[in-house]
């Protein structure tokens, strides 16, 4: 049971935050961020913070797990000590089991896994600062790591949550929204290809606040895509310089 829940969206339709509820938080995105890691992105949303690494193809360890046919995908999903307000055991929780699997499924339509065969291809998501959507901010740097790694991808993914507080449907929600709402709906899609590599939903929607959160969804991928391609283009700008 949810006590001393706090108003998170006043009468004039601005939430907690100072946002309005189709409003994504202040985004940074940086690309090649890992001298070490053969692909590497750093993203912050809001005040969740988190930086993707990616290694590979490389050989796999043990050799009883390669896969003749195709690279296999690794993911781990891991919330550092300080990056919650208590401190968060080192020792790897449930949750965390379950969104690294969750991660890499969402990220694996997207790899051409079929081109590295009998190989293995590691992505590390470490969360740095939690303030909610840490799956949809890590699927998105992970995304730009495995291109920074020159993985072939048949596109990038782009993830955010949308859900529903005070009875209104809002975009990217934040720790104390997430906590404290009716529903949390994280997608990840492939925006140029219109594919939804993820879905999820806590909480309940009627079939019209679906639609409405799913369509408010695709308007704030859309824009964290571009600002995706733009991060790798500037990457690659400088390198030519």
């Amino acid at each position: 049971m949810k006590l001393n829940k706090p108003k998170l969206i006043d009468g004039d339709g601005t939430r907690i935050d100072g946002r309005k509820p189709d409003e994504i938080r202040p985004l940074k995105i940086e690309v090649g961020v890992l001298k070490n890691a053969d692909g590497s992105a750093y993203i912050e949303l809001g005040n969740t913070k988190i930086l993707a690494a990616v290694y590979g193809p490389r050989e796999v360890v043990p050799r009883h797990e390669e896969l003749v046919d195709r690279a296999i995908i690794r993911c781990r999903y891991r919330m550092l000590s300080f990056s919650t307000s208590e401190r968060k055991s080192p020792a790897p929780s449930r949750r965390e089991i379950e969104l690294s699997k969750v991660i890499r499924e969402a990220l694996e339509p997207a790899i051409l896994s079929s081109y590295y065969p009998r190989t293995a291809i590691d992505i590390f998501i470490e969360v740095i600062n939690a303030d909610g959507g840490t799956r949809t901010a890590g699927i998105t740097a992970a995304s730009l790591a495995i291109a920074d790694a020159g993985i072939p991808i048949v596109d990038l993914v782009t993830a955010i949550a949308v859900g529903k507080i005070d009875g209104v449907i809002v975009l990217d929600l934040n720790e104390l929204e997430d906590m404290y709402g009716e529903a949390d709906m994280p997608i990840a899609v492939m925006p140029s290809l219109n594919k939804i590599t993820m879905i999820q939903l806590n909480g309940v929607l009627s079939v019209t606040e679906f639609r409405e959160a799913l369509s408010l969804a695709l308007k704030g991928i859309n824009k964290i895509y571009e600002l995706q391609k733009e991060a790798l283009r500037k990457k690659y700008v400088e390198l030519g310089e």
